[in-house]
């Protein structure tokens, strides 16, 4: 394997690989130390993913989010930047994407895109903020998306009290026009709340691919990530890069909202604190290094983890918090290694 895979992306691959096996060969000990047999408690995992179609369509549904969220998470990476927001970008996207399901009445060919779009479009603006702070301002990102992911839950739940709020501390239903929600593959996984969000993700990965990678101004935004002093020098103009890699990257995550406001839910409550899912995608990114297939792959670790823990508690009596242990555990040791390789790169250098 190694002759067939360069050197450098040979160990952007095995260091996940070995980051999950390390956070399961752990979370065992701790199984065992905490009085639980961890085989029996793995099996019970595995099982519920593979062997019940319930708990399978569970696992997909709950990577439809994750997914983009990841992918919000590693575009930013990929342009140089880091964007915490994500949580907040998929509140706001969550709830705009709702409003237009709820207030249009429009043929599901305009109704759907429209609401799925508005989710987008509501992420990017949330974006778009700390985009032109860190561009024409030097306001470092990551301070600014954490402070701007309260300013969007409680803005959020503000409207929801004041505008759109019914019994059940919720908005109402979306119209059936702009629901992502499908009986036919709720009925092949003996009615798990899967829909045809995963296919938005999917599409949503080759998108990202194809920006980054297929065109010029992925090929820009790269190169300002990488060096922007030297992207500068060679005519590109790095602040109207920053703005716009920040626009997409809240995009993604506004569409991540938009899933489960019209997939999952076809609803938005108010919420007592942040879903978790836009913090879930920072280490689903960390974990798929910040490629679209990684994240795919590491989405489905994550979602099948969280899905296949609720089997391990009624199968093996297993608390679900082991299982947060593992995924904690693997997400340290995929940082863990970034330290080491960062050490390692500094040491060369003076060596040199």
């Amino acid at each position: 394997m190694a002759k067939l895979l360069p050197k450098g992306r040979l160990l952007s691959w095995s260091v996940p690989l070995i980051a999950v096996f390390l956070g399961i060969f752990i979370g065992a000990i701790i199984m065992l130390v905490s009085g639980y047999n961890p085989i029996t408690g793995y099996s019970a995992l595995i099982r519920g993913i593979f062997s019940d179609t319930y708990y399978l369509g569970e696992t997909i549904r709950m990577m439809t989010p994750l997914i983009l969220a990841g992918l919000a998470v590693a575009f930013a990476f990929r342009t140089g930047l880091l964007n915490i927001g994500v949580e907040g970008q998929l509140i706001v996207g969550w709830l705009a994407s709702v409003y237009v399901g709820i207030a249009f009445d429009l043929p599901a060919v305009l109704h759907l895109p429209m609401a799925i779009l508005a989710g987008a479009l509501a992420g990017a603006l949330w974006g778009f903020i700390p985009g032109l702070l860190k561009a024409k301002f030097q306001v470092h990102e990551v301070i600014v998306t954490i402070m701007m992911n309260y300013i969007a839950l409680y803005t959020a739940n503000a409207i929801i009290r004041s505008y759109l709020l019914v019994p059940g501390e919720r908005t109402e239903s979306i119209n059936q026009s702009a629901s992502l929600s499908s009986p036919f593959l709720q009925s092949l996984t003996d009615f798990s709340r899967l829909h045809w969000g995963f296919v938005v993700a999917i599409l949503a990965c080759v998108i990202m691919w194809f920006i980054l990678w297929r065109t010029t101004k992925g090929y820009e935004l790269r190169a300002v990530g990488l060096n922007q002093h030297a992207s500068q020098y060679a005519g590109m103009n790095v602040q109207r890069n920053i703005i716009l890699s920040m626009l997409i990257s809240g995009g993604f995550a506004g569409v991540a909202g938009a899933m489960e406001g019209l997939g999952t839910y076809g609803y938005m409550s108010i919420l007592s604190g942040f879903s978790g899912l836009g913090f879930d995608g920072i280490a689903v990114a960390l974990l798929g290094a910040n490629t679209a297939i990684g994240v795919v792959l590491a989405s489905f670790l994550f979602g099948g983890l969280k899905i296949g823990a609720l089997n391990m508690q009624s199968q093996a009596g297993v608390p679900t918090e082991l299982v947060e242990i593992v995924i904690a555990l693997i997400i340290f040791f995929v940082a863990s290694s970034y330290i080491i390789r960062w050490v390692m790169n500094r040491v060369k250098k003076e060596d040199i």
